[in-house]
């Protein structure tokens, strides 16, 4: 049992000089196509979207009200101070995988195992939550062209009357997959486009919207307490976070040690703006109670008499959220790849195509699994599903920051966590105080999964790592210049 335990064991880590080297020999790699500007987009992707079009109007409507403006505020608050730690691994250890890799090469196996077996989860019931917030936008858009679909197709069961499945949200999912399929230099540069139309379409929303805005639409301010506000910052956390799943790109990017940091401050910056001003605007023309959950600021455009702008809206939510599905599917497939070619699980799902350089199998995989989620689950359930596992991943990764911080001093960082230990630490404490405010069914679900985790780890796993035959943990120990 002591061996389990010990750096030969369930403890063993990646060492962070030889990453390269043993990735380098299993014969698998992706391709470095990817510069500052595709990272950016990609986080800017990630991050603006289903916050902005969908969950906005849910959390306004049913949690917080006009302090939706507050929950986004303490939810970037608690992701700034996880992103630094990210940006400080990230230019440390520019490799596929993100959190899983971090956390395998500072904390050891079963903790990398933990981070990269959530993440799975988590990642892929993002894009599940995205697709289903661009089908209430598309469902907007039919009405207001006269159109209709039976109902059977419209939504989850529970949704409404007659819903079966959300068929356009599960489509969009294997439809997002397909695009990744097919490289990702291509796809990134469809990502950049897609961004920019976006933006303009977010800064539309802000110019147009403030000049119909009702001060006294903002009282009360607080109709659901401070603890509705601290609610919706759990729930719209997911929304804010983008930039992880960003950085599991970095495989892909060119000069990623010095990019990776600075698209991750970059495309947190450029959101947090625009979420606090559009969550002003929202909450500004209509009552928190008149909010359409689904398709918030077009119903809001067109309360006010601005159809045209209301449609507007409608086309570039679709549009652009699918860069958010497109970000989080990216960010699955790598974790899953980079978890296979370490051995822990099966090496059959990290072969790349030959052609494009891109791990197909999993791809198919993850778009399927997202299509099944969209396609049978509400909104809520499938978000607060998201945000445990990744409050849980920010935990990790701002612990291991720190502990790598003393115990490899000599390590080249191309950026440097500022405030160590204490913005790692309030990470850590705000990630955690999130977590308490989700409900528990979604405490349920994480231990079901989790469970089944370590069953997969020790049944399989924890033989089957690259690092089983290699005697467990080689990184050296002592402080030098071995990192340079």
């Amino acid at each position: 049992m002591a061996g389990l335990w010990s750096g030969e064991g369930v403890l063993r880590r990646k060492p962070i000089e030889q990453i390269d080297e043993a990735e380098g020999g299993s014969g698998q790699q992706l391709t470095r196509t990817l510069g500052l500007r595709h990272l950016t987009a990609i986080g800017v992707g990630g991050i603006i979207g289903a916050g902005v079009f969908s969950l906005a109007g849910t959390v306004a409507n049913g949690k917080a009200g006009p302090a939706v403006l507050i929950s986004f505020l303490v939810a970037g608050l608690a992701s700034a101070c996880a992103a630094l730690s990210y940006a400080e691994f990230a230019g440390l250890i520019p490799k596929a995988g993100s959190a899983y890799t971090y956390g395998y090469a500072v904390l050891g196996e079963l903790g990398g195992w933990f981070i990269g077996w959530d993440l799975l989860l988590e990642y892929t019931a993002i894009v599940s939550v995205v697709a289903i917030g661009i089908s209430g936008y598309f469902s907007f858009l039919l009405e207001e062209m006269g159109a209709s679909l039976p109902a059977w197709m419209l939504g989850a069961p529970g949704t409404g009357d007659g819903h079966r499945v959300d068929l356009f949200a599960a489509l969009l999912c294997l439809l997002i997959a397909f695009a990744l399929t097919r490289g990702i230099k291509n796809a990134a540069r469809f990502e950049l486009i897609v961004v920019a139309l976006k933006v303009a379409v977010v800064l539309l929303v802000i110019v147009v919207g403030v000049f119909h805005i009702k001060t006294g639409n903002y009282k009360p301010f607080f109709p659901f307490g401070l603890s509705g506000a601290f609610t919706g910052a759990a729930t719209v956390f997911f929304a804010v976070f983008g930039y992880d799943a960003m950085s599991t790109a970095a495989e892909e990017s060119k000069d990623a040690q010095k990019h990776m940091p600075k698209a991750i401050i970059y495309s947190l910056v450029i959101s947090m703006v625009l979420y606090v001003a559009v969550c002003l605007v929202l909450t500004g023309m209509q009552n928190y109670k008149d909010i359409d959950p689904d398709s918030g600021f077009s119903t809001a455009f067109k309360s006010v008499g601005l159809s045209g702008v209301a449609d507007i809206i409608a086309v570039g939510a679709i549009i652009g959220i699918l860069t958010v599905m497109f970000t989080f599917m990216l960010g699955v497939t790598r974790v899953w790849f980079a978890m296979s070619r370490d051995g822990l699980l099966p090496k059959w799902f990290a072969k790349t195509d030959p052609v494009r350089h891109v791990p197909t199998r999993v791809t198919w995989i993850a778009g399927i699994a997202s299509a099944v989620i969209a396609g049978f689950l509400p909104i809520e359930e499938a978000a607060e599903m998201t945000n445990i596992g990744i409050l849980l991943a920010f935990v990790v990764v701002c612990i291991a920051v720190i502990v790598l911080r003393y115990r490899r001093p000599d390590l080249p960082r191309k950026f440097k966590v500022p405030g160590m230990p204490v913005v790692p630490l309030l990470g850590v404490a705000f990630s955690i105080w999130l977590t308490t405010y989700l409900a528990w069914q979604t405490w349920l679900r994480f231990g079901v999964w989790f469970a089944i985790g370590l069953v997969v780890y020790f049944a399989y796993s924890y033989r089957k790592s690259e690092l089983a035959g290699r005697g467990g943990d080689t990184a050296p120990q002592s402080s030098g210049k071995s990192g340079e």
